[in-house]
């Protein structure tokens, strides 16, 4: 393997990995940019020796020992310097004893109590935001400025304050409990949703779908559906998650390129996975009130895969759920969809209007999917040249390199007809 192919799997090997580097490394020094800096330690150690000796048979363990040894090192000087100070300061009324000897035991769910800490309200909501999807979803600045639609240096700005703010108020490393637990949970959810829609479409890079991202989200949202068991929109990100990833294998081809919702050979979803989300749906329901975001879509999910083909899916079901979702979580993203929705029940004309009145919504303007959706409408209608143009300006705005060549061969079709 040459250096730039090893290299490029360093990074691979890098994304999937940095998560649970940085979580274990938080419960040891308790400053999660300390953490982050320890494991990007660990990852250019890597760089530096894999080249020579070759990839080791388990990285993630080799990652994760020398990002600890880093940890340690740090630690014994922390805890000299603190002796040190504490010679100085025994005969003054402020000397205390400290144990810092234990520090490499079993803490629990690390990734957890990481995505708790960095949602805490001392934080604001963008910031809690960025953050997460920095330390666990291992997207770039970059990536990160793109999904908000902000320059590069306003969200590395942001993560930086964010860090330090962290550090400075001292914020626990744990799974909160009662009122601390609801204040935060919201943000929890959004993060573990963004989590698992980073890993179900990948916002950039060569590869479609990022499927450990996946299952590491809807294994926190399964733990979490425990750790809060009466709280129905806990149980309806689980239900969404769970009906998404049994769609998981139709996906992309043997090539890697993405399949679409209407091309997917539906015998081949998993059916324990869509068993699992419907109960998970049903106990959300149970849990009482008028369903939320994350319940609602799951409802529409359900949709889907209770129908054995398009044709039969209940489409004038889900563009009212559509609705029903946008009254509680009103977004032009919504609206997108319920257009899509809309066009499956009562003709592509009907969604095209509601797409040309969101053409003008500035939050959409580089959002590759809305060229994407309104070329696909206007090719069922058979205007293939207006078609074309938008499946060419869809191309130009994403960052996948599986989803743009798919976009381009759209288009390419619209020249032949």
């Amino acid at each position: 393997m040459s250096i730039p192919q090893t290299h490029r799997t360093i990074e691979a090997i890098w994304k999937i990995e940095s998560p649970k580097l940085i979580a274990r490394l938080t419960g040891m020094v308790r400053d999660v940019g300390l953490a982050e800096d320890l494991a990007h330690d660990a990852f250019v150690a890597a760089l530096e020796k894999w080249p020579e000796s070759g990839i080791p048979e388990n990285p993630g363990a080799w990652l994760m020992t020398t990002a600890k040894h880093r940890a340690i090192d740090y630690l014994r000087r922390k805890k000299v310097q603190d002796q040190k100070y504490g010679e100085a300061a025994k005969n003054t009324d402020l000397f205390t004893e400290e144990n810092l000897d234990e520090v490499d035991g079993e803490i629990g769910d690390d990734l957890l109590r990481l995505i708790f800490m960095t949602c805490h309200p001392v934080l604001s909501q963008d910031a809690r935001v960025a953050l997460t999807l920095r330390l666990l979803c291992g997207l770039t600045t970059e990536e990160i400025a793109h999904s908000f639609f902000a320059s590069e240096s306003t969200i590395a700005q942001r993560i930086v304050r964010a860090k330090r703010t962290l550090a400075q108020k001292e914020v626990p490393f744990e799974v909160p409990v009662g009122e601390d637990m609801k204040q935060r949970l919201s943000t929890v959810l959004e993060v573990i949703y963004l989590m698992f829609n980073e890993g179900y479409a990948a916002s950039s890079g060569s590869h479609w779908m990022r499927p450990l991202l996946c299952q590491e989200a809807l294994r926190l949202g399964r733990v979490l559906a425990e750790i809060a068991p009466m709280e129905s929109e806990v149980h309806g990100l689980v239900a969404l998650m769970e009906i998404q990833f049994s769609r998981f294998k139709t996906r992309v081809d043997s090539e890697g390129q993405p399949i679409l919702l209407m091309d997917q050979d539906r015998t081949k979803w998993d059916q324990l996975l869509i068993r699992r989300g419907l109960a998970a749906l049903e106990r959300s329901k149970r849990a009482g009130g008028s369903l939320g975001p994350y319940a609602l879509q799951a409802s529409i999910s359900a949709c889907h895969a209770q129908a054995a083909s398009v044709e039969e899916t209940e489409w004038p079901k889900i563009a009212a759920l559509y609705e029903a979702l946008s009254m509680v979580m009103p977004s032009p993203i919504v609206e997108l969809n319920r257009a899509v929705a809309i066009s499956m029940a009562f003709g592509p004309a009907f969604g095209l209007q509601i797409v040309d009145e969101l053409n003008n919504d500035p939050t959409l303007q580089n959002y590759h999917l809305l060229p994407s959706v309104r070329g696909d409408l206007l090719f069922k209608l058979e205007r293939y040249e207006e078609a074309r143009l938008e499946f060419e300006r869809a191309a130009s705005l994403t960052r996948n390199e599986r989803e743009g060549t798919l976009l381009r061969r759209r288009a390419m079709e619209c020249g032949k007809k």
